[in-house]
């Protein structure tokens, strides 16, 4: 498989569990808060095999996702690229490091969305994580062709 094969695939992937009906039982707001944690772990993943492919031309020894995307990254032009995304507070990547950040926390990024606990208000208005994430791959998704186009000069 190619990286750019392994990168559709991990965010279709990522779509797919999004996409699991969690069910009606006991058991489904627990269902529902996996599939988004696995989405976006996921989608943590199709990061990896993104930067993999973008920066294939360098022959990178690593290809860790905060490393190259950290002040110390690469001078590769496509890695530029993202870290000015990864520095705009309203682009998919800068949420998506956001959320991957509380992904590995103990705390995790899911909520449980029912159920609040006593005294507590709810807020009408607060957007389900997975409705946030199918946002996020929509834009990544949009992102890769001229990411990809900019690395196939190379």
């Amino acid at each position: 498989m190619t990286p750019r094969s392994r990168t559709n695939q991990l965010l279709y992937q990522a779509e797919l569990l999004l996409d699991t009906l969690p069910g009606d039982d006991e058991h489904a707001e627990a269902r529902r808060m996996a599939a988004e944690e696995g989405a976006l772990a996921l989608f943590e993943l199709a990061l990896q095999s993104l930067l993999r492919e973008v920066t294939e031309h360098a022959r990178l020894e690593r290809h860790e996702w905060r490393e190259l995307l950290g002040p110390e990254g690469a001078g590769i032009a496509e890695l530029h690229r993202l870290r000015e995304l990864a520095a705009r507070p309203d682009s998919w990547l800068a949420w998506l490091v956001v959320r991957l950040e509380a992904l590995h926390s103990s705390d995790g990024v899911a909520r449980r969305t029912s159920g609040a606990a006593a005294g507590l208000i709810a807020v009408g208005n607060a957007t389900a994580l997975g409705d946030e994430l199918r946002w996020c791959l929509a834009e990544a998704k949009a992102e890769l062709a001229a990411l990809r186009e900019t690395s196939q000069e190379w």
